[in-house]
C-alpha cells in the first residue's frame, strides 16, 4: 500500500492530509488543534492526527509533499523589490530575515520538524514540492466527479500566479494560462476587506455578507482600479495599492478615489458607505469571474468546471456562474483555500507525477468533507466526566426526537457528531443549529452565541429531495458553496415603506417563511443534506420536518467569533458554557445548560482575538 502525506504551511491555514493508494483517508487544519484561527505554523498536530488516523508512522509513509515551491516565492519577492525599488524597502527588509533564516531552506526545516514525529524517519529524499496553483487545481479536479474538466483557480498569490486555468482529463492535469502577481483578484478583494475595516485573509466572507445591504454605486470607481478585458483577464493599477511594496493594502490614491480613509474597526461603525463599497466590489468580482468562465468555456469547449483557491469560497459569485448556465456542471473544492493545498499537492504527486489510474466517483471523493477527527461514545463520556459536565446518555431515536423538539421550540443547539469537516464550513459535524422559521434566530445567534456582527447571514441545511420546493436551485450543494434565491411562493414581499429602509434597518424585515436563513436580497447559502454522507444529520432534519412541515434548519459553525471550529468534546463544552446555547448534543449525550455547574461558565467574549 502506497501512502502520501500532504502538507500546507507558513502562510495561513496550515493543514495536513494523508492518501493511501490515492484514497483520501484524513485531512485537517492545524487551527482546530491549536485553537488559533488561521494558524500558519508547521502543522504538527494535524500531521499527528492524519498519521494516527491512517495507522501509520512517519517512517512508513512513502512520500511527503509540500504545497508550494519556496524558491519561486523568494524569486517573486526579490523581483518585486527590484521592480518597485526603492519604494518597497521597508516591507522587503521586514520579510528578509525570516526568508534567510527559514523559508529558503524549507526542505531542511521540514526534515528537522518531521524527524520529531518519528526518530526512525531518516532521509529527506522523499520530500517533494508542488506548485501552489497546481496544488489548488489538483485539489479541485482529482476529487471531482468529472473525467474531464476545466479548472479555474483564483486566490491572493502563490509563487507568481494569482489566477490560473488548467485542463484535467482522467489522471492528467495541466496549467494552460496564468495571471501573475501583482495582478490578483484575491488581493483586490482583500484590499476592500482591509478598506472596510475587516481582517485580511479572514474577513473576506464578512465583506461578501455585507454586500446585499448596499448598492453597487461605486462600481465604476472600482473599475478604475482595473484594466479588465472581455475575456476576464485583468491588470490592476498599482498606484491605488500598497500590498506589493508596503505594509498596508491600499494607497492614498485609493482613499482619495473613494473619498474616505480605511475604516478603523475599533472606533468606527459600519455605515451605508461601507455597505455600498462591499456591494460594488462584490459586483465587480462576480463580473470578472463570469467573464473568465465564459471565455474558458468558449476556448476549451469542455462542459465541466472545477473551482479552487480562496476566491472559490465566494459562494455568491459561484451561484451567479451557475445561474448563467455557462457550464453544464460545476464542482467546488470545499477546502478551496490554502488548507486544501495539502490535499492537492498529495493528489498531484499520486496522479500527475506517478501516473496512477484514476477511477471517477460519481458523487466525488471528499466523502462529504468529513475527513477530520472523531470520538467514540466512551471517549466522549470520559472527556465530559473529566471536565465536570452534567449529561444524559440516550438512545439514537430519543436523541433525534428530543433534539428536533428543542429546535422546534427555538432553542439554540450545539451539535457535535461524527468526523470533523475539512475546510472552513461546518456541514453538520461541528455545527450550531436553530429553527429557520424564527424571525429572532439570526439576530440572537449572532449576538448571544457567536458574539459577532448582527448582519452576518446563516445558512440553511435542507434535505436534498426537498430542495427545489424551497430554493431556485436544482443541483447538489453539499459543501455550502452556492448561493441561490428562495422560491417566490415562500417569499414575503416587502411593503413600500420597508423598501425605503437603508442598510442594517433591512435586517429586521421578515422576508420569507424561513427568515433566519433568508438574506436581505432573498438569497441563501445552501447546504443540501444527503443520508448517504451524514445519516444522523439527515435523520434530525427529517424528524424536524415531521414535526413542523419544514425540511430546513439553520446551520452555522460551532464556534464564537475569532475562534476556530470546535475539534474535541472539551472545546465543544467550553463553547457551550461560554455562550447562550441552550443544549449541547454530543455523540449520544444530551447536555442541558440549566443543569450545568455555574462555576464552569466561561467568559467567551474576550477569549479569542477578533477577526
Amino acid at each position: 500500500m502506497s501512502s502520501i502525506l500532504g502538507i500546507s504551511a507558513f502562510y495561513h491555514d496550515s493543514a495536513a492530509c494523508i492518501l493511501k493508494d490515492g484514497k483520501i483517508i484524513a485531512a485537517a487544519q492545524e487551527e482546530r488543534f491549536t485553537r488559533k484561527k488561521h494558524d500558519a505554523s508547521y502543522p504538527r498536530n494535524a500531521i499527528e492526527f492524519v498519521l494516527n488516523y491512517a495507522n501509520l508512522k512517519l517512517s512508513e509513509v512513502d512520500q511527503v509533499v509540500f504545497f508550494e515551491k519556496p524558491f519561486l516565492k523568494f524569486e517573486r519577492l526579490l523581483e518585486t523589490y527590484v521592480a518597485f525599488a526603492p519604494k518597497g524597502f521597508i516591507s522587503f527588509s521586514k520579510a528578509m530575515p525570516l526568508w534567510i533564516k527559514e523559508k529558503l531552506f524549507q526542505k531542511n526545516l521540514l526534515f528537522n520538524e518531521l524527524k520529531k514525529h518519528d526518530e526512525k524517519y531518516k532521509s529527506d529524499e522523499n520530500i517533494f514540492f508542488s506548485d501552489h496553483h497546481l496544488s489548488h487545481a489538483a485539489s479541485a479536479f482529482f476529487p471531482s466527479p468529472f473525467n474531464e474538466a476545466v479548472v479555474l483557480t483564483a486566490d491572493g498569490v502563490g509563487e507568481w500566479a494569482t489566477t490560473t486555468v488548467a485542463v484535467g482529463k482522467d489522471n492528467e492535469l495541466e496549467v494552460k494560462k496564468e495571471i501573475h502577481f501583482p495582478h490578483s483578484l484575491g488581493l483586490l478583494y482583500s484590499a476592500f476587506t482591509y478598506y472596510t475595516g475587516f481582517k485580511v485573509n479572514s474577513g473576506e466572507y464578512k465583506l461578501m455578507g455585507l454586500a446585499p445591504y448596499g448598492n453597487p454605486i461605486y462600481e465604476n470607481k472600482v473599475k478604475k482600479l482595473i484594466d479588465l478585458k472581455d475575456d476576464g483577464t485583468f491588470r490592476l493599477n498599482q498606484k491605488y495599492f500598497n500590498y506589493a511594496t508596503g505594509l498596508t493594502m491600499t494607497s492614498n490614491h485609493f482613499h482619495e478615489l473613494f473619498g474616505q480613509k480605511p475604516r478603523d474597526s475599533k472606533n468606527e461603525k459600519l455605515t451605508q458607505f461601507h455597505m455600498d463599497i462591499a456591494s460594488s466590489i462584490q459586483k465587480v468580482t462576480e463580473d470578472i469571474m463570469i467573464k473568465l468562465a465564459k471565455s474558458i468555456r468558449q476556448e476549451y469547449k469542455i462542459k465541466n468546471l472545477c473551482l479552487a483557491g480562496g476566491v472559490a469560497l465566494n459562494c455568491v459569485a459561484n451561484g451567479k456562474i451557475l445561474k448563467e448556465k455557462i457550464f453544464e456542471n460545476i464542482w467546488i473544492q470545499p477546502a478551496a483555500g490554502d488548507a486544501g493545498g495539502s490535499l492537492g499537492a498529495a493528489l498531484a504527486l499520486w496522479y500527475i507525477e506517478q501516473g496512477n489510474e484514476r477511477i471517477v466517483n460519481p458523487n466525488d471523493d471528499m466523502t462529504g468533507s468529513y475527513l477530520g477527527s472523531e470520538f467514540t461514545q466512551s471517549q466522549i463520556e470520559t472527556e465530559l466526566k473529566s471536565i465536570g459536565a452534567n449529561y444524559e446518555t440516550t438512545s439514537y431515536e430519543d436523541l433525534i426526537n428530543k433534539t428536533s423538539e428543542y429546535l422546534s421550540k427555538e432553542k439554540a443547539i450545539g451539535w457535535f457528531q461524527g468526523r470533523m469537516e475539512f475546510g472552513p464550513r461546518a456541514l453538520g459535524g461541528r455545527s450550531i443549529l436553530g429553527d429557520p422559521r424564527s424571525d429572532k434566530m439570526q439576530k440572537n445567534l449572532n449576538l448571544k452565541v457567536k458574539y459577532r456582527e448582527s448582519f452576518r447571514p446563516f445558512a440553511p441545511s435542507i434535505l436534498r429531495e426537498d430542495l427545489e420546493g424551497w430554493f431556485n436551485l436544482d443541483t447538489d450543494s453539499p459543501y455550502m458553496l452556492l448561493v441561490a434565491d428562495i422560491n417566490s411562493e415562500k417569499q414575503i414581499k416587502m411593503t413600500d415603506e420597508e423598501k425605503k429602509l437603508f442598510g442594517i434597518d433591512k435586517l429586521n424585515i421578515k422576508r420569507s417563511e424561513i427568515p433566519a436563513v433568508t438574506h436581505v436580497d432573498y438569497s441563501a447559502r445552501i447546504q443540501t443534506v444527503d443520508k448517504n454522507f451524514n445519516k444522523r444529520y439527515y435523520d434530525l432534519i427529517s424528524k424536524f420536518k415531521e414535526k413542523t412541515g419544514c425540511p430546513v434548519i439553520v446551520n452555522t459553525s460551532f464556534n464564537v467569533r475569532g475562534e476556530p471550529i470546535v475539534n474535541s468534546p472539551t472545546d465543544a463544552f467550553n463553547c457551550f458554557m461560554g455562550t447562550e446555547l441552550d443544549y449541547l448534543i454530543i455523540g449520544d449525550c444530551i447536555l442541558d445548560k440549566k443543569k450545568q455547574n455555574s462555576n464552569l461558565k466561561k467568559d467567551y467574549t474576550k477569549e479569542f482575538e477578533l477577526d
